[in-house]
């Protein structure tokens, strides 16, 4: 099991709707090794923030077209919107954890 949830973090499993989170994690992974700063470090979500940013505006991955007017309900961590009759899109600020990227391994790790 340890081996499979590696893999899956890792990317070298596939996870369905996981491509782009396991791309941007190996991201933030590659451009951490960099920083002097730690999980800690109060700094360190703030930078992984502009990191992560940047990754998205070289990947294009940005959803321009929400719509706030098919807000549909929201809890501590995320907004939910309608996208269409099968689809929501869920806005999150990863508030509860202590980077981006273990935010995304949560998300991974839930999708499996």
């Amino acid at each position: 099991m340890t081996d499979e949830l590696q893999n899956i973090i890792s990317g070298k499993s596939p996870v369905r709707y996981g491509a782009n989170i396991q791309a941007a994690i190996s991201y933030l992974e590659a451009s951490k090794a960099t920083s002097a700063l730690d999980k800690t470090d109060k700094h360190f979500k703030r930078k992984e923030t502009e990191r992560l940013k940047q990754y998205i505006d070289e990947n294009n991955l940005l959803i321009k077209d929400i719509d706030l007017k098919n807000y549909v309900s929201e809890g501590a961590e995320q907004k939910v919107y309608l996208k269409d009759s099968k689809s929501v899109l869920k806005l999150n600020d990863a508030i509860y954890y202590l980077s981006w990227g273990d935010y995304f391994v949560n998300l991974l790790l839930n999708n499996k």
